[in-house]
């Protein structure tokens, strides 16, 4: 935005900078200072002084005090124009373009509607993370604000790029540069390595053509890092449109028979493998079987901070990863509240689905079930969660861990620790629980008409066993199978994880044929 004759424009996508006529301009010291005049440029809206000081100041003596001394370094910076910073004694706006604006309109966008050269211009512009050097560990509103938009921006670019690298797959030389960037974001990706490879033999075949010399067969830039072996788990992300443009990360490993995934909270395609709480569930279901998975909307890859989370939206967003996908008939694995859109998917296309397991589900959500007690306990939590899911301290994380896996070892902490942080921000998380807990799928049992195995842990504290027994019974000819557990997450190693994979390897076999 131009205050007055000058253009003025912040870059917060690398080094934090802000440029009067494309000039620098000397920032405040203050890195709480700095974080504010990000926060309202991106944000670009009107805040309330009292929400502002609960952001940014912990517990100071005056924190009016604080906001109005960084507000007038910001002032020094920016000018006195009204029309650029607008504050009142009740409220602060900051009008002023950024490197940020021109990337959000492709958040929700479909990505091969746009130009090439649009797509080019915005890669150009991220030269670094969202605002990378500007974390405030002890403010945790601002900090989760900060990780959501970073995750967002990855997201976009990582998209943009292999929009690119697909739509100029007969310009090598093009597409080669947005490859190998590409390769830098998701190193582990093994069909990034097979695309470098074959964009520079076309690019050697075409100077070998120019020149009439025959092609050499050495790479033209020596690869930073090995190429995954075929033998390395497939963790290739791919990316679809769900029905409102919401972006749906997905990932497929393994062959055989194929077993889609129904999506659950706290997923994350690509940290999942490398994870003690998932990564022995992948390899297992992805040895004899080709596995598909998918984020949930607004947890791991896929697209955070939709506003539609309905239930009637995760039956879509399963409709739209099968179409993506291309399968044709599958056994459909619902675990936790997956297992209730796996029922309402299996009643709507049932030609599709050869059978149907759900591992640890629930016929009605908490708030559904009615219970005063559990009600109040959960309302609780919930709470619990969106004041401390994302703060330092993580206390709140390790119990939340212990109704998960009450079976969990010092690693298995660390690790759904970083995993609560990584899947889904607080807000989202808060709003999931709250999304989930008026699932009621009663009315819908019966009218499943395909094989159904139903599993659950015995001494699960997140499902009741009751729910799951409830399930089977509601479900025309469903089995049920109770394992000796109590961690709602089955760990490697315990009898009743090996027992439910054979479990699942006797049903595919029966249901399948194979």
């Amino acid at each position: 935005m131009n205050g007055g004759q000058h253009m003025l424009e912040l870059r917060v996508l690398g080094d934090f900078q802000v440029t009067r006529d494309g000039e620098p301009l000397h920032l405040p010291p203050s890195r709480k200072t700095r974080a504010l005049l990000a926060y309202l440029a991106v944000t670009a809206r009107q805040h309330q002084r009292e929400r502002l000081c609960e952001i940014f100041w912990d517990i100071p003596d005056d924190p009016r005090g604080a906001l109005r001394w960084s507000l007038s370094k910001i002032r020094q910076v920016l000018g006195a124009d009204e029309s650029v910073l607008a504050a009142d004694r009740n409220a602060v706006a900051l009008n002023i373009e950024t490197d940020y604006a021109r990337l959000a309109p492709l958040v929700k966008a479909d990505l091969s509607s746009r130009s090439t050269e649009e797509l080019e211009a915005v890669l150009a512009s991220i030269r670094g993370g969202f605002l990378a050097d500007l974390s405030l560990e002890r403010c945790f509103d601002y900090e989760a604000w900060r990780q959501a938009i970073a995750s967002e921006v990855e997201i976009v670019e990582l998209g943009i790029l292999r929009e690119l690298v697909e739509r100029l797959g007969n310009e090598p030389r093009r597409a080669l540069p947005f490859a190998r960037r590409l390769r830098r974001l998701a190193p582990d990706d093994a069909s990034i390595a097979a695309e470098i490879e074959a964009l520079e033999d076309k690019v050697r075949s075409a100077a070998a053509q120019a020149t009439g010399r025959a092609p050499q067969s050495a790479p033209l830039v020596p690869p930073s890092k090995p190429a995954a072996s075929p033998q390395d788990p497939g963790r290739a992300v791919q990316f679809c449109r769900a029905l409102d443009g919401t972006r749906l990360a997905h990932a497929s490993t393994g062959s055989g028979p194929a077993i889609l995934r129904a999506a659950h909270w706290m997923s994350h395609l690509t940290f999942d493998w490398d994870s003690p709480i998932w990564r022995h569930w992948m390899r297992e279901l992805s040895r004899q079987n080709r596995l598909v998975r998918y984020d949930e909307r607004c947890n791991g890859l896929s697209q955070r901070h939709v506003v539609d989370i309905s239930f009637e939206t995760m039956v879509s967003d399963l409709e739209c990863v099968v179409d993506a996908t291309g399968l044709d008939r599958f056994t459909l694995l619902g675990l936790s509240q997956s297992c209730a859109v796996s029922i309402a998917y299996a009643i709507r296309h049932p030609e599709r689905v050869s059978g149907m397991i759900l591992y640890g589900g629930y016929v009605k959500g908490w708030r559904a079930r009615g219970d005063a007690g559990e009600i109040a306990t959960r309302e609780a939590v919930a709470t619990l969660m969106r004041e401390s899911w994302g703060k330092p301290n993580p206390m709140f994380r390790q119990a939340f861990c212990s109704m998960f896996i009450p079976g969990a070892t010092h690693e298995h902490f660390a690790w759904m620790d970083d995993l609560m942080l990584r899947t889904v921000s607080p807000d989202d998380a808060w709003r999931l629980q709250n999304a989930f807990s008026v699932i009621d799928v009663s009315d819908l049992l019966e009218k499943v008409r395909v094989p159904t195995l139903v599993l659950h842990a015995r001494d699960d504290n997140v499902a009741p066993v009751e729910s799951g027994r409830t399930m089977a019974a509601g479900i025309p000819g469903a089995r049920f199978i109770e394992l000796d557990s109590q961690n709602h997450i089955l760990l490697e190693g315990e009898p009743a994880f090996e027992e439910f994979i054979d479990h699942v390897r006797a049903f595919i076999a029966e249901t399948t044929g194979g």
